[in-house]
């Protein structure tokens, strides 16, 4: 038997299926490739937006506290004032390059070395407590409304320390201070800004001075106290002079002080023995010796004695 020609061969199944499986396969890569490039740009772009949008408001929204005001600027031109609260401004054409502050605030400041009206240098540090008024004026009419205050408050300073004498800067600080506070509100009104108090905080002057001083009020606290002693001794005087009157015209009240000295001087101390001449008479409250001074006593016995020898004279006869 001879081999018979093939003539309608039938194609293998398998193959066929894997080369549609492949062909499927590549169809749904490029679908889902095409898919993912269509997302990743949509979300690529939706990023870039919202970076867009932060950075936006980052430039245009502005927060103002409740006790600042801000200036507002566009295309350096003038605005306004704005705050406190939230606020949008318009990015790259606004500008808000001074921030207020309406709270009180306090300014040190200090003159060194400035000479008063009688040529004494001092040394004077104070403290000035301000408040702005008027933003729009602070913001406006002064470069640096702050430094400004500080300048104003120590040109002041020094102007009001050359027309005082040195015992009125260190008697009336007061004084100065208000003087002072005067001077830099007619400097400072004009801007917006009130001057509310000045104090005086130290007045320093050389060591020199301060010995010399020392010595003055050393030499006048002597002297008063010398004054004080003299008039208290006087009065003492004046007062004994008329004790003495009423010891001299009663003999028992000056014999009761006499007793209550004696009971002084026995608080002193323990065994204390104090040896006073008296005139006993048997049980009569004896009579000191001072009391009359001795002319008198002895006047007195010699009359006792005459009126005794009388008597007996008397008795005799």
């Amino acid at each position: 038997m001879g081999e018979q020609p093939i003539t309608g061969a039938k194609p293998d199944s398998r193959k066929f299926a894997g080369s549609a499986a492949a062909g499927i396969d590549a169809i749904i890569i490029i679908i889902l490739g095409g898919l993912s490039v269509y997302f990743e740009g949509y979300i690529a772009g939706g990023v870039l937006t919202l970076i867009i949008i932060i950075i936006v408001l980052s430039l245009s929204l502005r927060v103002v506290k409740e006790w600042d005001r801000m200036a507002v600027l566009r295309l350096g031109k003038y605005v306004g004032i704005i705050g406190p609260g939230l606020y949008a401004i318009v990015p790259v054409l606004d500008r808000t390059p001074v921030m207020v502050d309406l709270r009180v605030l306090s300014t040190v400041f200090s003159a060194e070395k400035t000479l008063t009206k009688d040529n004494v240098p001092v040394d004077v540090d104070a403290i000035l407590f301000w408040q702005v008024k008027n933003p729009e004026r602070a913001v406006l009419a002064v470069q640096n409304y702050i430094g400004s205050v500080q300048l104003a408050a120590q040109t002041a300073l020094r102007d009001i320390i050359g027309k005082n004498e040195l015992s009125a800067m260190l008697s009336g600080r007061d004084i100065i201070g208000d003087d002072i506070k005067q001077l830099i509100e007619e400097r400072i009104s004009s801007w917006g800004i009130d001057a509310i108090s000045v104090e005086i905080r130290d007045v320093t002057i050389p060591a020199e001075l301060q010995n010399a001083m020392a010595k003055v009020a050393t030499s006048d606290r002597e002297k008063q106290a010398r004054v004080i002693l003299a008039e208290s001794e006087s009065l003492a005087a004046d007062k004994m002079l008329e004790a003495s009157k009423k010891y001299q015209s009663d003999v028992y009240a000056m014999q009761l002080r006499a007793m209550n000295m004696m009971y002084e001087i026995s608080l002193a101390g323990k065994n204390l023995m104090v040896f006073v001449p008296v005139e006993s008479k048997g049980f009569s409250i004896p009579t000191p010796i001072g009391t009359l001074g001795v002319a008198d006593l002895q006047k007195m016995y010699s009359q006792t004695i005459g009126g005794t020898d009388t008597k007996q004279a008397k008795k005799g006869k």
